[in-house]
């Protein structure tokens, strides 16, 4: 089992954790992930690690649709995985949500599903510089036509040759984008899996490497594609502490990131049996009872989602997460002691093996 590290995005001032990630990539970690929601961006601090690391993956765990154009979106990740050497940069984009799209980055939120079929397609035809970019799509088409344009926009070429082989992998949780997530990209990040809810999704990838070897006339399946779950990781003798620190995220997500009508973090806990929870802790967090909402998460919902507890408990519960059918798992945690306790879990190299 490989394994990620998410270092998430910052607070309110800047904090990258470089001799984390620079212990995580000793132990044996393949991936390290940033991400972005309205404050600091998820590309410019894999650059810096770019410098201080030697193998690990840099991935973007994700690129918002909303905050680059497709060609930007090349642009930033075909440079940094110049400036990593090569072959080490993970496109990871995904949509966000309404909320965001239209509230900070001043967008429509459209038809994301459309969005993300061309926002793809747009980036894999830069990345490999077969022709000048054209593109006719649904939601996006280059050169521009529309509205205010000038009409003399031109097909070009990426001035850097980047790596034509970039992966890109979607952040994606509905049935139509899991499908579409199979058969546009290259690996799937996947939201809000835990053990047991893989059985679910895998007759939607099915469909999905299908409906890419009727669009592409080459055949695709599991092998040619890479699942990778995510678990909060928290080591502390008292389990309900470290359930505790967990639960302000759970509640800012299901209560609060989102509108109340279409929120996909309330969704997804609704999904796993905890419906009457979701509502009840959207309905404290809108009202501004923050406290309240964050003790309304149940112990249940998180220890389902988390590994949290002494070294032993889970070392023991990661065995589940390990035989789940997913190809990593991303550790989310600033924690150096998670960090280990991961690696020992999963058997990674050990320090100076590599």
């Amino acid at each position: 089992m490989r394994l990620g590290l998410s270092i998430g995005y910052s607070r309110a001032h800047l904090d990258l954790p470089v001799a984390l990630v620079q212990r995580a990539e000793e132990l044996g970690y393949d991936t390290v992930w940033t991400a972005e929601a309205y404050g600091s961006d998820a590309v410019s601090p894999l650059a810096y690690l770019a410098a201080v690391t030697k193998r690990i993956k840099l991935g973007t765990g994700v690129m918002q649709l909303a905050a680059r154009t497709p060609a930007n979106a090349a642009m930033c990740a075909g440079t940094v995985d110049a400036l990593a050497g090569g072959g080490r940069f993970i496109a990871g984009l995904g949509v966000s949500g309404p909320q965001i799209v239209e509230g900070w980055y001043g967008q429509p939120w459209g038809r994301p599903y459309y969005r993300v079929k061309d926002y793809v397609a747009i980036m894999r035809k830069i990345f490999s510089r077969d022709a000048p970019l054209v593109h006719e799509g649904t939601e996006i088409s280059l050169p521009y036509t529309g509205e205010g344009a000038m009409g003399v926009g031109k097909p070009l070429k990426s001035i850097l040759h980047m790596n034509p082989s970039i992966p890109i992998w979607l952040g994606t949780e509905t049935d139509a984008m899991v499908r579409l997530t199979a058969e546009i990209a290259d690996g799937w990040l996947a939201l809000g899996m835990v053990p047991g809810s893989l059985d679910h999704h895998l007759p939607l990838l099915e469909e999905g490497f299908r409906r890419a070897e009727r669009a592409t006339g080459r055949k695709k399946t599991r092998a040619d594609f890479t699942i990778q779950a995510s678990v909060h990781v928290d080591v502390d003798e008292d389990v309900k502490a470290a359930l505790a620190r967990i639960k302000p995220e759970t509640a800012l997500y299901v209560g609060g990131m989102g509108h109340r009508d279409k929120n996909f973090h309330k969704d997804m806990m609704t999904s796993r049996g905890f419906g009457e929870a979701a509502n009840r802790i959207q309905e404290l967090y809108l009202a501004q009872r923050r406290d309240e909402a964050i003790a309304a998460v149940p112990d249940e919902f998180v220890d389902m989602k988390s590994l949290v507890g002494p070294p032993a408990r889970i070392r023991q519960r990661y065995r589940a997460w390990e035989e789940m059918g997913v190809d990593a798992i991303t550790v989310r945690s600033r924690q150096p002691a998670a960090i280990d306790v991961m690696a020992e879990a999963a058997r990674l190299n050990r320090p100076g093996a590599a």
